[in-house]
């Protein structure tokens, strides 16, 4: 007994004739999610997209020694909670930040959520032109 398999054309020979579209495999899947690029040379705070914006405030390019980590969220999906202090007393927006996230006047990654705080590490040169990687550790506080 003996398999044979014929070899048939590109598949656009299939639809010859029975459709008005050029090239149906060509086109985009209609229950496909397009992709949303972000722009990261965007003025707009917020913008994902053209003609999408976000509510969530966004922190910028901070001093590390004005963030206040005030709570952390522990599980699959870990979260901190941190204000920007002024002063004495805290700012009044709240920013969720997740790990990998980049904050800072030096883009320091947030590396690790912990139950007693954040670890954040950054990128330097030292003087004999080595880069080095610095490590600090923000309690949570009140």
């Amino acid at each position: 007994m003996s398999l044979s398999i014929s070899v048939l054309g590109a598949p656009t020979n299939i639809f010859k004739g029975m459709t008005s579209i050029e090239d149906p495999f060509e086109m985009r899947d209609p229950f496909k999610a397009p992709n949303i690029r972000i722009d990261k040379d965007s003025n707009v705070v917020g913008k994902v997209s053209t003609g999408v914006y976000s509510n969530i405030p966004v922190l910028g390019d901070v001093a590390l020694d004005s963030i206040q980590v005030v709570g952390v969220i522990i599980g699959k999906e870990r979260r901190a909670f941190i204000k920007l202090r002024q002063g004495d007393n805290p700012g009044a927006t709240t920013y969720t930040v997740k790990e990998g996230q980049l904050m800072g006047e030096n883009d320091a990654e947030l590396k690790a959520i912990l139950p007693g705080g954040i670890i954040l590490v950054e990128k330097t040169t030292n003087i004999y032109g080595q880069e080095e990687y610095l490590e600090t550790v923000i309690p949570i506080s009140k």
